[in-house]
Order: structure tokens, then C-alpha cells, then sequence
């Protein structure tokens, strides 16, 4: 019996398999050879496994015609001869296409159970858990695994990230580090240490441990090489360092795949950010705004769609109005499983954030205050979805709501004791409030902070 590189059973040819393992190594590893599988599928139009995850792929383009995209390669693999595991990942992959996210993970730990090392299904489980906000499964499956494939330096990544978003920071950190002693090139368990630190205050370090690792991101897809850099970015930011920022924002965040999901959302977050600081943006609306145009209909995810309509909207175009109409309709018709998510905390959370990005603070406030304390339904991380607390944050000020906006961003400083924009935010509300000793040691911590980097 064939077996893949990590043992797990496969019914593909020789030379099939070769591609099988390409694949598998270059998307746990978040390479750009991951790709591949494409062009692999179309020369062994026999192989299951092979237009499987050729299919699976396509999912991943996280857009409506993505189940279109992959429903020829399904097509090749239910016909190909398979083995039990093959047959199972097809059933999921069925699943997940159409939409039925429960009965997709079913069969993932139907599948996890058989074979543990099938580390791609576990990944492809963790991926829709966190689309759900359902972080603790996300560490169980992982764990499971922990025993059958210790030996893998991205099952660490995969346990330390999980642990993170379940706020199990010692640990998240630990595991992070043994990935990386198993494999210093291992992006997931980098940026999974990036989180900890950004949510530990520990703003320098993580900068520095960043910039450490910088010379191995090489090869790496679009998600996760501008995802990292956002990572720094959001570090640099707090120092006050701008200008590295932004050069950050153009240079790499916003400058690979700009009709891909995951580097639109991450342009419209670091965006909104940089301006939230006090950067001076110029007209990057508008670049960002014509790629989000084509997403006027798109609600696949209310994490994604709800930077989608920020990005429109701030940028003062129609399509906004056209998928706020989206999401409207999603919270009526969508699969009964994320129905109340859309209706519930979706719904309010859009219409909130196109009153913020049309200057309306009230309507922003109604809006988001519904959605934030079931926020984590949408998706998303914890450093993610703070973005909306900016927001809202952003609204108190604009609203004239003095007393509410000092209290969330002394808060926010238990976290950020030092960030340059935040305490930057503080003097002047404390001005406002006619507070001046107050505003006089945050304008000192900023001028430490800066004095501290020059």
C-alpha cells in the first residue's frame, strides 16, 4: 500500500503521488507549490486524491463561484477509483461545497479518527471551526492529533494558534516555540507568536521577533506573506513608526494578489488602522475600493463581507448599498446553521459600519454595540476582530461620548501601556474632558515611546 509522506493511505500512482505529497507540504507550509495541484489534477485526470484536493483548493478562493470552480475536479474524483479515506475527504469535500459546514466536519472527524496523520483534514477542520468562532474545537482536534503526529512541525503551528485564540497564551507560546524548533521556517507557529505578544503588550519584542524571521518568508502564498507583514505593521504602528508602516501597507500587504479575500480583508484592516492613527492615507481608498468593487454580492463569509462593505463604503461607492442589500437578504435566507449569525450579529455590525464610514457616529454606535458581544460568531481572531472595537471606539469620540471613551481606551492601555496612537487618542480626550495632567502624561509617554526609537 502506497502512503503519502506522513502515512496516511492513498490509491494514487507513483508519479501521482509525488504531486500528492507537493501538495500536502506546500499548503501546510502556506507555499505557493501548493498551487500546483492544479495542473497535477489535469495530467492525472484518474487520480482521486489529486482532484480532491485540486477541488479543495478552489474552495479555498473563498468566493461565490468558488463551488463552481471546483465542482469539475469533484466530478473527476468521484469517478476515480479510491480508497476508503479518498472516498471520505470527496464526501467532505461534497459537504463544504454545498454548503453544509456541520455535515462537512462529521466527516472530518469521521476521517481524523480513522487516520490522525491526515493532517490537511485536520487543517481544513480548524480553517471552518475558526469561520465559526468555535476556538476550543480548534484545540481539541489538534490535541487529538498530538499523540500519532508529534513529530510535525505544523501540528504545533496548528496547536499553538489554537491555544492562542483560547486565550492559553503560555501555551500557545510554548508549542509556537517547539514548532519552531522542529522547523524554523514554519509561518503558522511564527504568526502564532506574533499574536501572543501583540496580546501581552510585549510590542518592541515582537517587532524584533518578527523582523528575526523575516529572511524565511520565502515562497509563501499571498495570505500568508501579507498576513504577516500586517502582523508587523500592527507592531509598528504602536511604536510609532508610521512611515514603516504604511510602507508595510503598499509595499507588501497590498501589493501581491488583490483579487484574493484574505489580501483585501487585510488591506481594508491595516487601512482602517493607519487611518484610525492619524496617517495620512491619500487615495488608497479608491485602489482597494476598485478591486472590492467586484465583491457587491458576495456574502460567503460575514467576516470577510463586513471589511468587503467597509472598504466600499468609506470609499464612497454604490456597490456598498448593494451589499448591505446582501446581507439583509443573507440574514432571511441563508442555511439554517449560520442563518442567526447573519441575522443576529452580521446584520447590525454592516449596517453600523457603513454609518461609521459615512460619518454617521449614532448609527454606528446602535449598529456595532448590538453585534460586539457575539462578534466572535462572524470569525475571525481575537487581533482581528478588534478592528470593530477601534471602530466603535472611533464612534464614542465622533459622538461626543467623552466619559465612554476614556474608559475603553484606559482599558486598551492595560494591553498597549506605551502604543504611540493610542496614548496619542488619550491626551486629547482627556483635553477634551478637561483633564490636563492627565493628557500631559499620555502626550509623556508618547514623547518616551518616540525618544525610545530615535
Amino acid at each position: 500500500m502506497r502512503t503519502d509522506y506522513l502515512g496516511n493511505p492513498v490509491s494514487s500512482s507513483t508519479a501521482a503521488l509525488a504531486a500528492v505529497d507537493g501538495f500536502l507540504d506546500g499548503f501546510l507550509s502556506y507555499e505557493t507549490r501548493a498551487a500546483e495541484v492544479i495542473a497535477a489534477a489535469e495530467a492525472e485526470p484518474g487520480s482521486a486524491l489529486l482532484n480532491v484536493y485540486a477541488a479543495i483548493l478552489w474552495l479555498l478562493l473563498e468566493a461565490p463561484e468558488a463551488a463552481d470552480r471546483a465542482a469539475p475536479y469533484l466530478d473527476r474524483a468521484r469517478a476515480a477509483p479510491a480508497n476508503d479515506r479518498e472516498r471520505k475527504i470527496i464526501a467532505f469535500t461534497d459537504a463544504w461545497a454545498a454548503d453544509d459546514i456541520p455535515g462537512a466536519l462529521t466527516i472530518a472527524d469521521a476521517i481524523l479518527a480513522a487516520w490522525p496523520r491526515d493532517l490537511l483534514i485536520l487543517k481544513l477542520r480548524q480553517y471552518h471551526d475558526f469561520n465559526r468562532g468555535d476556538f476550543p474545537a480548534m484545540l481539541r482536534v489538534a490535541s487529538a492529533a498530538l499523540p500519532h503526529a508529534g513529530d510535525v512541525a505544523q501540528l504545533h503551528g496548528m496547536l499553538a494558534f489554537a491555544y492562542e485564540q483560547c486565550h492559553l497564551l503560555d501555551e500557545a507560546e510554548a508549542a509556537a516555540r517547539h514548532a519552531l524548533t522542529l522547523k524554523r521556517k514554519e509561518p503558522w507557529a511564527q504568526h502564532a507568536i506574533a499574536h501572543v505578544m501583540l496580546t501581552q503588550g510585549r510590542i518592541d519584542e515582537g517587532a524584533a521577533f518578527l523582523e528575526g524571521v523575516r529572511d524565511t518568508w520565502t515562497g509563501l502564498n499571498s495570505f500568508m506573506d501579507t498576513h504577516l507583514w500586517w502582523h508587523l505593521a500592527l507592531f509598528h504602528l504602536s511604536q510609532g513608526r508610521e512611515t514603516d508602516a504604511l510602507a508595510a501597507y503598499d509595499g507588501h500587504v497590498w501589493a501581491q494578489a488583490k483579487d484574493y479575500s484574505q489580501d483585501q480583508v487585510g488591506a481594508v484592516s491595516l487601512l482602517v488602522r493607519l487611518e484610525l492613527a492619524g496617517v495620512q492615507i491619500g487615495d488608497r481608498w479608491r485602489d482597494l475600493a476598485d478591486h472590492l468593487a467586484v465583491r457587491a454580492d458576495d456574502v460567503v463569509q460575514p467576516f470577510l463581507t463586513l471589511q468587503y462593505l467597509y472598504g466600499l463604503a468609506r470609499a464612497g461607492r454604490p456597490e456598498a448599498d448593494a451589499l448591505l442589500a446582501a446581507v439583509r437578504r443573507a440574514a432571511l435566507e441563508a442555511p439554517d446553521f449560520v442563518r442567526p449569525t447573519w441575522r443576529e450579529v452580521a446584520l447590525p455590525a454592516a449596517e453600523g459600519l457603513v454609518a461609521h464610514a459615512r460619518g454617521d457616529h449614532a448609527g454606528a454606535l446602535r449598529g456595532l454595540r448590538i453585534a460586539l458581544p457575539r462578534l466572535i460568531e462572524v470569525g475571525g481572531s481575537h487581533a482581528q476582530r478588534d478592528l470593530f472595537e477601534q471602530i466603535v471606539l472611533d464612534a464614542l469620540i465622533g459622538a461626543g461620548r467623552l466619559a465612554e471613551a476614556q474608559q475603553a481606551l484606559e482599558l486598551r492601555r492595560a494591553h498597549d501601556p506605551d502604543g504611540v496612537p493610542l496614548n496619542r487618542t488619550l491626551a486629547q480626550v482627556y483635553d477634551q474632558l478637561e483633564l490636563p495632567a492627565e493628557a500631559a502624561k499620555a502626550r509623556a509617554r508618547v514623547e518616551r515611546r518616540r525618544a525610545a526609537l530615535a
